[in-house]
């Protein structure tokens, strides 16, 4: 299969990419992105330019079976690159996020959920509205030129090169200051979803058509705390680790006041949960243990560290 893919070489993207060029994967794989990152080890074509730059599309050649689209963030993202590609595509694949979806409902939120319809202040906001607004500009773009598209919504994303302050922050904080904090009155609940679990599920949906037309949560089935969420990844550190390990506990407001991370929700109010039910079903997603995933997560990050 020739895929085209958008903005894959930074951690998302990048593991879809080694998933779908590598040994196994064995598709036929051209990268456009700003170059910042080399995947030339890879065996891809890969493009430098610019994704607002109609011309970056149109002077690829052949055509493709699928283009899967790593960084659209702002509304006419999608529009430009169909009208770039023209007719050269057989299947629009977007990555968007389960943050699209209406908040505050306190359900467990299928596909059919509601999407957001009110506007946020901040960089968080201005996300959440580019990426609602380009699910409905990929289905109206992607209808009127016949082309079947697939929407993927993944949870928090989390494993080996997130370099995003999220997880890697606690196995640092673990490995050079010997400590993790325990927040005291964190209540919130959130989900992740391990990167190659999302990378496969991208090629579970290429040329498949029951996907077409089609928008998938993707998270693992465990909803996590911030104490499940330390526990699990005490429990991946080595012995000798976890003995010297001093728990620092804190509030969440003290946690703010010493500027240590919160990046998964701390509050109830901030709960927002998903339904990973037709992924499972439609795709065939299977998705690995939390336990694991952040073992192979903390795997990787300790030569980093250390």
């Amino acid at each position: 299969m020739r895929i085209l893919v958008i903005g894959g070489s930074y951690f998302y993207g990048r593991v879809f990419v080694m998933e779908a060029a590598g040994e196994y994967g064995g598709h036929d794989v051209t990268l456009i992105n700003r170059g910042t990152y080399s995947m030339d080890r890879y065996g891809v074509r890969q493009i430098a330019g610019d994704r607002h730059d109609g011309r970056t599309f149109a002077g690829l050649d052949g055509d493709y079976d699928a283009v899967v689209d790593f960084c659209a963030y702002s509304e006419g993202d999608v529009e430009t690159a169909l009208a770039g590609l023209g007719q050269k595509i057989g299947q629009y694949v977007l990555i968007s996020t389960v943050d699209v979806y209406e908040r505050g409902s306190g359900v467990l939120k299928t596909e059919e959920h509601a999407l957001e319809k009110r506007t946020f202040g901040g960089e968080a906001g201005a996300y959440i509205a580019g990426k609602v607004a380009l699910e409905k500009e990929l289905q109206r773009a992607c209808g009127e030129r016949k082309i079947p598209c697939t929407i993927l919504r993944p949870a928090i994303l989390y494993g080996p090169y997130n370099y995003a302050p999220r997880e890697s922050v606690y196995i640092r904080m673990m490995l050079q200051s010997h400590a993790l904090p325990r927040f005291t009155d964190a209540d919130g609940r959130f989900q992740f979803v391990y990167v190659k679990d999302a990378a496969r599920a991208i090629l579970h949906a290429l040329g498949n058509e029951k996907a077409y037309g089609q928008a998938y949560n993707l998270c693992q089935d465990e909803i996590m705390t911030y104490d499940s969420f330390f526990g699990a990844l005490r429990e991946a550190a080595e012995p000798e680790v976890r003995a010297a390990l001093q728990e620092i506990p804190l509030s969440v407001t003290q946690a703010q006041e010493r500027q240590i991370p919160l990046p998964f929700p701390a509050t109830a109010q901030e709960t927002e949960l998903c339904d990973n039910g037709k992924s499972k079903q439609e795709l065939g997603m299977e998705y690995i243990d939390f336990a694991e995933g952040i073992g192979r997560t903390y795997r990787a990050f300790k030569p980093i560290y250390m």
